[in-house]
């Protein structure tokens, strides 16, 4: 492989987003939406229409759009159509967690996880210049910030009932994970400084104190006082979304988070540090530690680890936080671990055959289906393409927006 391709550079890195993209189209609902992908590429024959993939791919076809293609203007707007419409709740507010391709919702709750990437989609669009996503991003923060915020704790609330009259006693760390990813893009693309200081005060309670008292080992479960759940979903560890124990490529994901904080709020002189003590855990970890290569999925509190499979996006959060931190810092054991992470995605998550990459692997390397199947959305993979090049902004958007006005 010549030099200036070699995995992990920038023509490597443009060459393989443009592979995503081309897969992610398929995704794209005759009706209105974005489906499940499976294995192959072709859309899986479930029926279903889930939100948070809806609202993940616009992010994605707005970014794309951003880096100047034009088809995925109309990608995203298809996106933009489903979210204020069938997706939407016009009864109750909100958005529903799914529906049938008739509009049917098919579950009576109300989520924060699906909420979070509605607003990250409609920041991103609105950043993209897309009609009706400036309106959609009012809507959504108005949501999220009367329904799910508790304003005593500046930390948001798991899960409603349809109606909003019942209100789980469950708090989750992963959708205030990506409260603070949604509520960044949603400050720059309203201008509004409040939105990010409102990430600090998640990042704060969750990194800076809860995972600091953990050794840098994220917490996620909690119950409605905001205590650590530290034997929830043990007869359960390998679930896709609530996983037992400390999930390593969310380690890695905030450290990146913290970063992307720290461009706007350089005050909190704690969050770098904080960044590198969660990388770094992370790493020790989830990489090769158990005997076999890759990330693994979960470990429990003193680091053994549970569930091994690995899955494609721990490891292209990996590439991306190793890369903002090579950015900032400078260290360059930090290019040794981009390099080599890479190199590893190349050789055995990249699928050159079908498309995208595997979405999860057995510990001897071969297609897994455990924890997820088929290849749901590129929103991780696409990111770790674009992570390595654009400046390191609050989002994303941003900083292609800013990268591509030069």
């Amino acid at each position: 492989m010549a030099q200036n391709f070699r995995p992990g550079s920038p023509d490597y890195l443009e060459a393989e987003g443009e592979r995503l993209l081309a897969f992610a189209r398929n995704a794209r609902l005759p009706e209105w939406g974005f489906g499940w992908l499976d294995s192959d590429g072709s859309l899986v024959a479930d029926n279903t229409v889930h939100t948070y993939l809806t609202a993940r791919m616009t992010h994605v076809f707005s970014l794309a759009a951003l880096l100047g293609h034009e088809w995925a203007a109309e990608y995203a707007d298809h996106g933009i159509r489903a979210l204020t419409g069938p997706l939407h709740d016009d009864k109750y507010n909100g958005w529903h967690t799914a529906t049938d391709r008739t509009g049917r919702p098919l579950a009576d709750e109300k989520a924060a996880y699906p909420h979070m990437f509605v607003v990250l989609a409609a920041a991103s669009a609105t950043i993209a210049s897309r009609p009706g996503a400036a309106e959609l991003l009012a809507r959504a923060l108005e949501v999220v910030q009367g329904r799910f915020r508790e304003t005593e704790s500046g930390l948001f609330r798991e899960k409603w009932d349809r109606g909003w009259s019942s209100l789980d006693t469950y708090r989750g760390g992963n959708s205030n994970m990506h409260a603070i990813e949604a509520l960044l893009a949603a400050s720059d693309a309203t201008g509004d400084p409040a939105l990010a200081s409102q990430a600090l005060e998640i990042a704060d309670f969750l990194a800076n104190t809860i995972a600091r008292r953990a050794q840098w080992r994220v917490v996620e479960h909690f119950d409605e006082n905001w205590s650590p759940l530290w034997h929830y979903n043990e007869e359960h560890p390998a679930d896709p979304f609530r996983p037992f124990g400390s999930t390593v490529g969310h380690g890695i994901e905030w450290s990146r988070l913290l970063v992307h904080l720290r461009a706007v709020r350089p005050d909190a002189d704690w969050l770098l540090p904080a960044a590198r003590q969660l990388f770094s855990r992370a790493q020790r970890d989830g990489w090769n530690a158990d005997g076999h290569e890759g990330f693994l999925y979960t470990v429990d509190w003193e680091g053994k680890p549970v569930v091994t499979e690995r899955l494609h996006w721990v490891l292209a959060e990996a590439v991306g936080a190793a890369a903002v931190m090579h950015r900032v810092t400078g260290d360059p054991e930090y290019q040794r671990h981009y390099e080599e992470w890479w190199q590893w995605a190349e050789d055995h998550f990249l699928d050159r055959r079908a498309g995208s990459w595997h979405h999860e692997l057995d510990v001897a390397g071969k297609p897994a289906s455990k924890v997820k199947k088929g290849k749901a959305d590129i929103y991780h993979a696409f990111q770790a393409t674009l992570l390595p090049v654009a400046p390191v902004t609050a989002s994303l958007a941003s900083a292609l927006r800013e990268a591509h006005a030069q």
